[in-house]
């Protein structure tokens, strides 16, 4: 079990990319919350030492990941939040990103993870491949095929 001071060192440097993570699956603030507890508990108890600091990084996207899906499996999920009661928090979404924000969230779930992993998260392809358990060439094929689907629906020419 990890110290209060090695938890809180990891929620200060992590917390976002934890939240803004489970906001891209699940869709609500409750939910949010609740996976982001799930998270650091977790972490709390893993006692197996990361190798460096990207490594513990990727452990949490992972688990984070795992975390959102059980929810969206979960029986006892009953109550969905449509994208338009998302954007109509300001405080999670710029002004100037709500457009991409709705393309992305549109996105299916394969192309949204790779788009976020590196965009937001600035993550190589490989270290994407090894985060999702895929192959970088397909990490590779997944990001031209969102960025397609995301020029078409914004308009643009260029990647950016």
């Amino acid at each position: 079990m990890r110290n209060e001071q090695e938890v809180n060192r990891a929620i200060e440097q992590y917390a976002d990319t934890v939240r803004r993570l489970c906001m891209l699956y699940l869709k609500n603030h409750a939910d949010t919350e609740d996976v982001f507890q799930t998270v650091f508990m977790k972490y709390l108890l893993h006692t197996e030492p990361f190798a460096d600091d990207e490594h513990e990084k990727a452990w949490l996207i992972r688990v984070t990941i795992n975390a959102c899906k059980d929810v969206l499996k979960s029986f006892f999920r009953r109550r969905t939040v449509s994208l338009d009661e998302v954007l109509e928090q300001p405080a999670l979404i710029a002004p100037d990103h709500r457009e991409v924000l709705e393309a992305v969230l549109a996105l299916p779930q394969k192309y949204r993870d790779v788009v976020y992993l590196h965009y937001y998260e600035g993550y190589a392809a490989p270290a994407i491949g090894r985060i999702l358990g895929k192959n970088a060439n397909t990490v590779y094929t997944l990001l031209g095929r969102a960025r397609q689907q995301l020029r078409a629906k914004l308009g643009g020419e260029g990647d950016g």
